[in-house]
């Protein structure tokens, strides 16, 4: 969501890229559904799960938090947005998941 999300609101300030040390299939479909209702984005035409090998190097990386330990990629800035996990849980809270990190998007825009 984050990836979709950002390549939306702050395109114009840096490129988005989700990823993280083990590949799926598919996107998380739960999460395919609210992105397009909510920005009509459909996710699985638009991006694939990668591995942080998968990505060029960056100067921002951003951590969802969702109780997951994640590794170090070097970087400028760093930051965790302690985010809970929505695998699982009902739509209202991808909902409200994506909302939050729609704000935390364009607050990290403005700080570029």
């Amino acid at each position: 969501m984050a990836e979709a999300i950002a390549k939306l609101v702050a395109a114009d300030v840096f490129e988005a890229y989700s990823a993280g040390t083990e590949t799926k299939p598919q996107s998380n479909q739960d999460a395919v559904k609210v992105i397009q209702r909510l920005y009509g984005v459909d996710m699985n035409q638009t991006q694939k799960p990668k591995l942080i090998s998968d990505i060029p190097n960056v100067d921002i990386v951003v951590t969802m938090g969702c109780n997951v330990n994640c590794p170090w990629v070097p970087c400028k800035h760093r930051e965790d947005w302690g985010l809970d996990a929505t695998t699982g849980k009902p739509e209202e809270e991808f909902i409200k998941t994506a909302r939050i990190i729609e704000d935390k998007v364009k607050d990290l825009k403005e700080r570029q």
